[in-house]
């Protein structure tokens, strides 16, 4: 108890949350110090209300990576990196942050998408120490019972992973094998592969693969969804740029420049906005939605930005920024409105995944 107290003090203010306070919370999971940090944030400044300890070996780093909350809000989800003698998804109870279940899951499992109505989580297990090339899996679970259904043989370094918003279709994007995989939900298989570079191609048996002609190495690092579900959103880390993809043909339908490293990229909820954070630029890119352009690139508190969040009244987007050294991370505000960043506050040990929890 007293380490988790010290950690929480390195954070910020621990309390009760500040006045003001709107309903959700923002949920930050910590890979190198086996914690999910709670913040709120009051459209002044955030506040550490929890820490939450995860992780069960306390002689190691387990190494939470990717958080996501529960559609009804009930629950929230943390993959764990590694622990006995592979990764896990946990399930926490919203109203008291305890645990609920564990699914085991394959070797550094990496991000969480969950279907509209909260049965199946998909999550990508990257395998970042492994031999490569390889074809890694992604983990089917049935979220009530905590159940693996299925290790659905994907790709070569699974990383991103979005639901649909009809809960019809499930995209990953795959690092080394530079490629979008489609899958469907009922079936749970790939339906349709899309080449997003000219990486070699990996062993990868299944549907043929949508090529793009033309195309340079992109190495996506993850893929989310427009609101109508029409286009992807691509984070190309080595192509530093941001790929629209169709989603009825998986066809290019405009590639635009963003900053070095793009890494994690989400659109708005009202579809007006999309941002790409910039892993080796310390900004990150908004894109307006509708013309395809960025608008603006904002400078981040440090140097790595990570994840993006929105909130639900979608004026403000908060970033997670990984540790460097002893320098903590940070988690950072841009109002979406002005276009700048207007507060801070470090998160120790490594933030990485993040997102809102909505609460009563």
């Amino acid at each position: 108890m007293r380490l988790i107290t010290v950690i929480a003090m390195l954070a910020g203010f621990v309390g009760a949350p500040p006045r003001g306070a709107p309903g959700y919370r923002i949920l930050v999971a910590s890979e190198s110090g086996d914690i999910v940090t709670e913040l709120t944030w009051d459209g002044a400044a955030l506040a550490v209300v929890k820490v939450v300890p995860v992780g069960i070996m306390p002689a190691d780093i387990d190494g939470p990576h990717n958080v996501t909350a529960a559609p009804d809000g009930s629950a929230w989800y943390v993959t764990i990196a590694h622990g006995t003698p592979y990764g896990s998804l946990w399930k926490m109870s919203a109203g008291t942050d305890s645990l609920l279940g564990r699914a085991p899951l394959e070797m550094f499992p990496t991000t969480i998408a969950l279907t509209p109505d909260g049965a199946l989580a998909f999550v990508a297990n990257s395998d970042f120490h492994g031999d490569h090339p390889r074809t890694n899996v992604v983990t089917i679970v049935q979220t009530a019972a905590m159940t693996p259904l299925t290790n659905l043989p994907a790709c070569d370094m699974p990383h991103g992973v979005k639901v649909n918003h009809a809960g019809t279709f499930v995209y990953v994007s795959c690092m080394n094998s530079d490629e979008i995989l489609e899958i469907d939900r009922q079936s749970l298989r790939i339906t349709r592969r899309h080449k997003t570079g000219e990486q070699p191609e990996h062993a990868s048996a299944g549907p043929p693969i949508h090529a793009t002609p033309g195309a340079h190495d992109c190495m996506p690092t993850f893929v989310s969804v427009s609101p109508d579900d029409r286009r992807l959103y691509v984070a190309c880390n080595h192509g530093n740029s941001l790929q629209v993809i169709d989603a009825a043909s998986l066809a290019l339908a405009r590639e635009i420049p963003v900053g070095t490293g793009a890494y994690n990229v989400e659109p708005s909820a009202d579809g007006r906005w999309i941002i790409v954070t910039n892993k080796k630029a310390q900004s990150v890119s908004l894109v307006d939605a509708q013309s395809l352009t960025e608008v603006a690139k904002i400078p981040t508190s440090k140097p790595l930005p990570h994840g993006v969040a929105y909130s639900p009244d979608g004026r403000w987007a908060f970033i997670s920024q990984e540790s460097v050294g002893i320098d903590p991370g940070a988690v950072d505000v841009i109002d979406l409105t002005t276009r700048v960043r207007v507060a801070t506050i470090p998160v120790p040990r490594q933030p990485t995944g993040i997102t809102i929890l909505r609460t009563p």
